[in-house]
């Protein structure tokens, strides 16, 4: 097949530089998802090209005219250094009746936007955090019947950008303090959640209308002190000296009670539907001691490097790399 390898970058590029190898892309670029896509794709025997946009809609158009792909491998995150527009590249790559892998815009737009993610759950009857909304034009300065500790995190951010340890707020005063930061720093809406101590599991979904559920993943905090919160905080993520020194590891989900893993599963395709993702997705949540499932949050399209969450999730379920990739160019529409 022809496929193209669509990415966003960081800076402006000129068309003529814009072929990567994976090479490229996993040491000069960082991107570690772009480059073992790539790769795997020309495994498979497919003749691939890449492009790399960052704000020139145009040099898209006249790329997708001259190579006229079969399908769109679609690994954007953001345009003009934006991530409001990442839903904008496949609304364009509609307008345009070109293949494409992952999620449509609707889809896009509703997770990325977590308050009205969680209303749209809520009025079905999925078990979320409660919150509350401080917008950037109005900041709250109250928070009425609000049940300590929360957590205040960006309403449109993704990767755990703006999450880190005061995002836990033990009082009214520190969730506001972290709701102003939030604004003043991301110039965006705050939202302040109920924060739910448990186990953080990661429920791996692939397909469109017959759905495939991974077996969970599931964080470990190893070195975390027992008396302190436990949560994916930026560096938790991110930083491989700060993971190493708390003992921060993701893996296959620790034994489940009993039940538990089949209710995750009919809980993450539920999910997967009202949120109207496509192609493939993850959804994250809380496991209580209790045994209560809370959606903390749903992201289409997630990373795609061998080593991450959904394609070791993948594996888990017998779906070596290759075939995973390959499968989820099966699942492209338009």
């Amino acid at each position: 097949m022809k496929i193209l390898v669509l990415f966003d970058i960081a800076y402006r590029i000129a068309a003529a530089a814009g072929t990567f190898s994976p090479q490229a892309l996993k040491e000069e670029e960082d991107k570690p998802t772009e480059a073992d896509v790539l790769a795997c794709l020309q495994r498979l025997g497919h003749e691939v090209e890449t492009l790399a946009i960052f704000d020139d809609v145009l040099c898209m158009v006249e790329k997708l005219k001259n190579f006229a792909p079969e399908v769109v491998f679609n690994l954007t995150e953001s345009f003009h250094s934006s991530r409001a527009h990442e839903p904008n590249i496949p609304a364009l790559l509609e307008l345009m009746r070109v293949k494409y892998t992952g999620a449509r815009p609707d889809g896009l737009m509703l997770c990325k936007d977590k308050a009205l993610a969680k209303k749209v759950l809520a009025y079905h009857r999925v078990r979320v955090p409660h919150f509350v909304i401080s917008t950037e034009l109005r900041p709250l300065k109250r928070l009425r019947r609000f049940i300590y500790p929360a957590f205040v995190k960006p309403v449109g951010e993704e990767s755990s950008d703006g999450i880190a340890k005061a995002s836990f707020a033990k009082s009214e005063e520190e969730a506001l303090e972290r709701a102003r930061f939030i604004h003043e720093k991301f110039h965006c809406d705050a939202l302040i959640e109920e924060y739910i101590e448990g186990r953080e599991l990661y429920l791996s979904v692939m397909g469109n209308r017959k759905l495939s559920v991974f077996p969970p993943r599931e964080i470990f905090f190893h070195d975390v002190p027992e008396d302190m919160p436990k949560f994916a905080t930026f560096k938790a993520k991110w930083d491989d000296t700060y993971r190493k020194k708390w003992g921060i590891q993701n893996g296959p989900a620790n034994e489940l009670p009993a039940g538990v893993q089949e209710k995750l599963a009919r809980l993450a395709r539920k999910v997967y539907r009202v949120l109207k993702i496509t192609g493939f997705g993850r959804v994250d949540v809380r496991l209580t001691q209790a045994g209560e499932v809370v959606v903390i949050e749903a992201n289409p399209n997630p990373a795609l490097d061998c080593e991450g969450d959904f394609a070791q999730a993948a594996g888990a379920a017998g779906l070596p790399y290759d075939v995973l990739i390959q499968k989820i160019l099966d699942t492209a529409g338009a």
